[in-house]
């Protein structure tokens, strides 16, 4: 044969591909979800970041904010208040309302504002100019949600401390408000200079104070931030601009994007495993075809070229049809995401991310293709005249290694650009590949197995369904690997979702508390334990709480240790106590619960993970700062704290004979049966004690509930393209190998074998088969969601034995019936038409 041109080349893969179009592009559509799946993020990820920067000044509301945690020095303050061209100051804190109409309350994030904060965008309102004019008098902003529950229209009253303050307007959005934010914490607004009347400012509250500032002059915005900034250092105050603040909220919802673009790639991942395995399966069936041109004189270099050729193509129009299923997708995920975003989404076509993904597609087309297709080149054209192609032998090609190099090369780096973590990414890469090889493992001893242990006792029927496992072309090793990791993602994405809804469970046993009151000052305790009492309600876990920072550690302050500034950045909330609770264990060292004398040592206990955290040991030296206050410590125990636990808990620990005279207020909780009782309690608290904050634990565990099934829908939402996908490459196996099938039906049905005999031998392949892939998947999910529930949630998993159960049935049903399904048109013909048809 003449050497042969590109055109040829073109005109037999498209001539060689007419008889099998539909299987080809049936294996491709493997990667279609995938694709889908990464080009919606990345399009999504695109319109996002291009809002974010649009919006960027709407989101921070000034060109300057200010913050600090704790009361500012009186010259900082006289220097912050002769800053800017415009100032405006605000004070945020948590604290109880209660609305005197309906005689109900809830605890609020309340913002004393003062000025025209918002520099850019506004606070919006109904009626627009409340926004504007609640300032002018002692008025109100309502957050909506609360407006509905409380049954309050604009003119009712509402008490914030020792005040009554006009609502004056209904809030439907702060600056950076999300729809998430505003049910946890609804914001209520008042006018800045009628705080300290409010009586909410005394010792243990905990306030941000907040200074916005508007610049005309970008030159002296930038002077002013390099001025300040180590002066914010040394004073503890945070500075945010427009920059920082678009790359803190990009910052965070990159995070969920790579989640979601690690869920597609997973997705993706599986649909490569059923190209690679189902071009396998029809190179396999090529052989006597290649054979044959190779006899006519083709070069083996043409014939892999013509089968590149074909994949390529049908790789294209696979990523070509994933992307525009991905671009439409991507208009659906504002819809399911908007509760979490501070901005308003305009969805459009992002090309770049159309294109990365159309790029993607093909390279894995033809990544995953390349070990079968390399095998063209080694066909001999003895191949044409042999009896069977299961007896060919080829050698060994060192390209092939090169190939499941670069494979897991492109696994690496894509889960890279993900995660931006090397440990991550190798932890992850570890792990899919240690399931991939696990289970390829598993289906060569199942194999081995079924082949080696078969009771020849058994009957017919179940004998060849067994023997289908191991004959040539079988599917055991593609349907393990694709049904095991789909299942094992699928299911450990939905153990873990259970492991976090399990962290935030409110028990219904008598002795777990179901309300906090906390900022309880030492003159209010006892009459409020008098008042608890009076409604027949327990007093449990009473603490005192101590605000403090840390000043040395080791002799070293902050700046002299440049690797451990967390320890000494913001406040810690501390107590005394000479008994360990019942959530906490000593892991490490003594707990000592009273100082032996006024001289002697102070021991303190630290929370194990706070201590690593911080770089602290056993015996180091820790000197704390009480409002003023220098006491030295040694770190003389590590605790283990249950967090899960409803109970006040605590990182530092100090023992009783130190802090008593301290500064302090105090937290108590308490259980109440019912929520008619709850709301009169909550009001009778209010109305004695306006500055004690009341947080029903029920209602947050409601809220968290419902933000976790929020959640929890974007997991299923992402994981959905792998269970689809999933069936496509479990669909996509079974009908690689419809010829073969064909072949031995024919064979049996020749023989006398019956319709049902037939659909016999399949269901109990596919039965076996899908029954132990399935267990194996389950087995890996279920070791995974152990190990993230041990050492990164810090959590006990106990798997739902129901949704497992049912799991697996609905997984090796589907399997069944995909298999038998399969079969129909082989099932339904007599053999003589079928054989006319295949010859």
């Amino acid at each position: 044969m003449h050497k042969v041109g590109i055109g040829w080349l073109f005109k037999m893969a498209w001539r060689d591909s007419r008889k099998n179009r539909s299987r080809l592009l049936l294996f491709i559509s493997s990667i279609v979800l995938g694709i889908a799946a990464l080009v919606a993020v990345y399009s999504f990820k695109d319109n996002l970041q291009r809002d974010i920067d649009n919006q960027a000044k709407e989101l921070t509301g000034a060109d300057l904010v200010i913050e600090s945690k704790r009361p500012i020095a009186l010259k900082t303050a006289e220097k912050l208040s002769k800053m800017g061209d415009e100032m405006s100051r605000e004070n945020t804190f948590a604290s109880m309302i209660y609305f005197i109409n309906s005689q109900g309350s809830r605890l609020v994030q309340m913002k004393a504002l003062a000025g025209n904060y918002p520099f850019y965008g506004s606070i919006e309102t109904l009626p627009v100019n409340a926004a504007k004019s609640f300032q002018k008098g002692r008025n109100a902003l309502v957050d909506k949600t609360l407006m509905l529950q409380f049954n309050a229209k604009i003119g009712d009253s509402i008490k914030v401390g020792e005040l009554n303050f006009a609502i004056s307007g209904l809030l439907e959005k702060a600056p950076g408000q999300t729809g998430i934010s505003a049910s946890i914490a609804p914001i209520v607004y008042i006018p800045y200079k009628y705080l300290p009347e409010t009586g909410l400012t005394k010792i243990g509250s905990r306030i941000t104070y907040k200074f916005y500032y508007k610049y005309n002059n970008a030159d002296s915005l930038a002077k002013v931030i390099k001025t300040w900034e180590p002066l914010a250092q040394k004073e503890d105050l945070d500075l945010e601009t427009v920059e920082s603040k678009k790359a803190e909220t990009g910052q965070s919802f990159r995070d969920m994007s790579r989640f979601m673009a690690l869920s597609g790639f997973i997705a993706l991942l599986l649909g490569c495993i059923g190209v690679g395995s189902a071009i396998h399966v029809y190179i396999q069936e090529k052989l006597s075809a290649i054979a044959t041109l190779r006899c006519l004189g083709l070069k083996a270099r043409d014939a892999f070229l013509i089968y590149v050729i074909q994949i390529s193509i049908i790789g294209l129009i696979g990523a070509i049809i994933g992307a525009v299923l991905g671009t439409l997708v991507q208009f659906l995920l504002p819809i399911v995401l908007k509760d979490f975003l501070p901005i308003t989404i305009t969805m459009q076509v992002s090309w770049p991310a159309i294109g990365q993904g159309i790029a993607l597609g093909l390279i894995i087309s033809i990544l995953f293709a390349m070990p079968s297709l390399l095998s063209v080149r080694k066909i001999s054209p003895l191949n044409a005249i042999r009896a069977s192609f299961e007896n060919a032998t080829v050698k060994r090609d060192p390209l092939k290694w090169v190939v499941y190099l670069l494979m897991l090369l492109f696994v690496l780096g894509f889960t890279y650009l993900q995660m931006k973590s090397l440990a991550q990414t190798i932890a992850f890469t570890i792990g899919i590949v240690s399931a991939f090889l696990l289970l390829v493992a598993f289906s060569k001893l199942l194999m081995f197995l079924v082949r080696k242990l078969m009771p020849a006792s058994l009957s017919y029927l179940w004998r060849q369904g067994f023997a289908n496992l191991y004959r040539p072309n079988n599917q055991t090793l593609m349907l393990t690997v694709a049904i095991g990791l789909s299942t094992a993602f699928i299911c450990t994405l939905f153990f873990v979702q259970g492991i976090l809804m399990s962290r935030v469970t409110l028990s219904s046993s008598d002795n777990q508390p179901n309300m906090l009151l906390f900022d309880i000052q030492s003159t209010q305790k006892e009459s409020l334990n008098a008042l608890t009492q009076s409604y027949h309600l327990p007093l449990m876990n009473q603490v005192p709480i101590i605000t403090m920072r840390i000043e040395e550690i080791n002799g070293k302050k902050l700046g002299k240790d440049s690797t451990n500034t967390r320890a000494f950045r913001g406040e810690l909330r501390a107590t005394y106590q000479d008994t360990l609770t019942v959530a906490e264990k000593v892991v490490a060292g003594v707990f000592t619960g009273k100082v032996a004398s006024a001289n002697a040592p102070i021991y303190v206990s630290l929370e194990e993970r706070y201590a690593r955290s911080i770089n602290v040991k056993l015996k180091d030296k820790i000197v704390f700062n009480v409002q003023g206050m220098l006491i030295p410590t040694v770190v003389g125990s590590l605790r283990e704290v249950n967090w899960s636990r409803m109970q006040t808990n605590f990182r530092v620990v100090f023992p009783a004979g130190v802090l008593e005279s301290a500064p302090q207020f105090h937290v108590l909780m308490t259980k109440v049966p019912s929520s008619e009782l709850s709301a009169k309690y909550q009001g009778a608290v209010v109305r004695a004690f306006p500055n004690v904050s009341v947080i029903d634990l029920a209602l947050v565990l409601k809220l968290l509930d419902e933000l976790l099934s929020k959640i929890g829908f974007v997991i299923r939402f992402m994981a959905g393209f792998s269970m689809v996908t999933g069936w496509i490459v479990l669909l996509s196996a079974v009908w690689t190998s419809k010829n073969q099938r064909i072949k031995e039906s024919i064979l049996l049905r020749t023989l006398g074998a019956s319709r049902k005999q037939i659909l016999a031998i399949n269901a109990i392949e596919y039965l076996f088969l899908g029954s132990l892939a399935t267990a194996a998947g389950l087995i890996l999910a279920l070791s995974s969601s152990w190990l993230l529930a041990r050492f990164s949630f810090d959590a006990s998993f106990a798997p739902p034995l129901v949704p497992l159960l049912l799991i697996f049935t609905g997984i090796v049903l589907l399997v069944v019936i995909t298999g038998l399904w399969s079969t129909r048109k082989i099932l339904n013909q007599p053999p003589l038409k079928i054989l006319r048809t295949e010859g």
